[in-house]
Order: structure tokens, then sequence, then C-alpha cells
């Protein structure tokens, strides 16, 4: 399943102005719905990305496959695979806090944040200064 990039950038606008207009209407108590379900649009797209990232991580199994060029490949997707779920879990963790179903300190509920933005910083840094090196 390829998607072009006209395709990604339409889905994930789609689901950011849902789940803003969601956000927004919780905020000035318009709705009182869960704070689970106001974040269901970034939970949705996070599965669309996983599962693409699985498939494209399995179709390095084929047969016709040629290992020469994907050894940086399958390092960055595993990476993606990380900050996808590292996102979750903050994602997951900021709804339990706001739905009061556990009583963690914020700070608490930003390590998996705080993770993500770290490994960013040290997947930039890696792909600024390893191009200036070739």
């Amino acid at each position: 399943m390829k998607m072009s990039l006209a395709q990604r950038v339409l889905l994930s606008w789609i689901f950011a102005l849902i789940f803003l207009i969601m956000l927004v209407l919780k905020l000035d108590s318009k709705i009182h719905w869960n704070w689970f379900l106001i974040f269901l649009p970034v939970w949705a797209f996070d599965t669309i990305l996983i599962l693409m990232l699985i498939v494209n991580m399995a179709g390095r199994c084929k047969a016709d496959f040629d290992p020469r060029d994907g050894e940086q490949s399958l390092k960055r997707r595993i990476w993606y695979l990380i900050a996808l779920l590292l996102k979750l879990a903050f994602c997951l963790t900021l709804c339990s806090l706001l739905e009061s179903i556990a009583s963690v300190l914020v700070s608490v509920v930003c390590i998996p944040l705080w993770v993500l933005m770290g490994g960013a910083l040290v997947e930039l840094g890696h792909s600024v200064f390893h191009s200036r090196r070739d």
C-alpha cells in the first residue's frame, strides 16, 4: 500500500483538524466527552502509521530484497516505530491524568514526551553531521 505525498498530507490534516475541533469543543465545555474519545483521531492516525511501518518492515523479508540498501533504512524505521509508541504512551498517560484515572505527577506523564524529544534531537544531529562527513 503506497500513498502519494498529497494523500499523506491530506490524511494528516484531516485527522489533525478533527482532533483540534474536538479539543476546542471539550475545552469550551460544549461537549462532555471522555478525554479518550477526544484523542481518538490521534490514535487512529498513529495506528495507521504503525501498520504502514510494520508492513514496510515486513517487506524486507521478501526473497528479492537487496540488503545492501536497507541497513540505515531499517534502523530509521525502528526509530519511527519507537517514536510512535512513545507518543502513544504520552497520550495515554495524559488522558488517564485528565480523566483522574491515575493520580500521577505531570512530570511523570511527560517522561515519554521528553524521551521522544531527546531521541528526535539525536536523530537530527546524526542526520546533519552524518551528511557533512560525506
